[in-house]
């Protein structure tokens, strides 16, 4: 007569068997605890940068055209900036100007324009997180 064969045990025929290599890396998982199988690091591998150091800033064309100024400011980046138009007239009692701050949110584009009487001396776009 013979035996019966136990029910939770795998029995494996022909080419089925696994592979010396798989048997390896099977024990491997069972014995080396979970902590030391995994490369650690000071920082948690998704923490947020802080903002200090992330990307800022909206990429700025100014254009003047006689006493008049027109800056286009894009933003690629998530966060949000100000932009403020500056404006410098050449002439001593000609009165220079800073415009209003105007947000340009994210993969925004925004308008700026100022002028003065005469002519322009110099005029920048500043930026505020």
């Amino acid at each position: 007569m013979s035996q019966p064969r136990c029910k939770h045990r795998l029995h494996w025929r022909g080419s089925a068997a696994p592979s010396a290599a798989l048997l390896a890396a099977l024990t491997l998982l069972l014995v080396v605890p979970c902590g030391a199988a995994s490369h650690t690091t000071k920082t948690a591998p998704h923490a947020r940068v802080p903002v200090e150091e992330r990307p800022f800033g909206a990429a700025c064309r100014t254009a003047v055209d006689g006493s008049s100024v027109t800056a286009y400011c894009h933003n690629p980046y998530p966060e949000p900036d100000h932009v403020r138009l500056h404006i410098e007239c050449d002439p001593w009692w000609d009165i220079d100007t800073d415009g209003a701050s105007v947000e340009a949110g994210p993969a925004q584009t925004v308008r700026l324009t100022g002028r003065c009487w005469k002519e322009v001396r110099s005029a920048w776009v500043s930026h505020q997180r």
